[in-house]
């Protein structure tokens, strides 16, 4: 009878040893999954980040270009503005700039002096400078109706293969115009 006790008192000791044994076992191979797993998961982390700085980015174009676009037609309602202050010499064609205006012009009349000061304030709030260039403005008036035209470079906003094939007035395009008629 002792025997028998021994014997019932070991059997559950070795077979908690031999849980304990797999399951020391496991644990060993639980730590290189864990650290694949942890590898994995910053790669991909790694990689959402990225997108998400691409998207910031691109958010961040658009939204000058979106601003640029903004402050045209701020520009073009204010020659306007001014020729339905002047609407006799704007429709006799007083206001007419014969084609785009990319540099600032002389003066003169009432109407040559609001294309001066339009052009000039163009370029001071879209390009930074009365120097540059790309930025130009036309009004072309017939028949009681007037149009202004204004174009400027739009490079940061545009794609880059569109930029780089010269693809003008397109979305994504360098040159970006816009054109209010009244």
């Amino acid at each position: 009878m002792v025997a028998a006790h021994v014997l019932e008192t070991g059997a559950p000791q070795m077979r908690t040893a031999a849980i304990h044994g797999r399951i020391g076992s496991s644990k060993r191979r639980q730590v290189g999954v864990s650290l694949i797993e942890v590898m994995v998961s910053v790669l991909v982390l790694g990689v959402a980040l990225l997108g998400i700085a691409a998207m910031q980015a691109t958010a961040l174009r658009n939204s000058q270009s979106s601003l640029e676009r903004s402050q045209v037609v701020a520009y073009s309602y204010s020659v306007i503005d001014a020729m339905r202050a002047n609407r006799q010499e704007a429709l006799a064609g007083a206001y007419n700039t014969g084609g785009m205006e990319c540099s600032v012009p002389d003066g003169g009349t009432l109407a040559q002096n609001d294309v001066s000061r339009w052009i000039e304030s163009l370029k001071n709030g879209m390009a930074g400078s009365d120097d540059d260039e790309s930025v130009c403005g036309q009004i072309a008036c017939a028949a009681e109706v007037c149009m202004v035209t204004v174009q400027w470079d739009d490079t940061r906003g545009s794609k880059g293969n569109a930029a780089a094939d010269n693809a003008d007035n397109v979305e994504g395009g360098a040159e970006r115009q816009v054109q209010t008629v009244v």
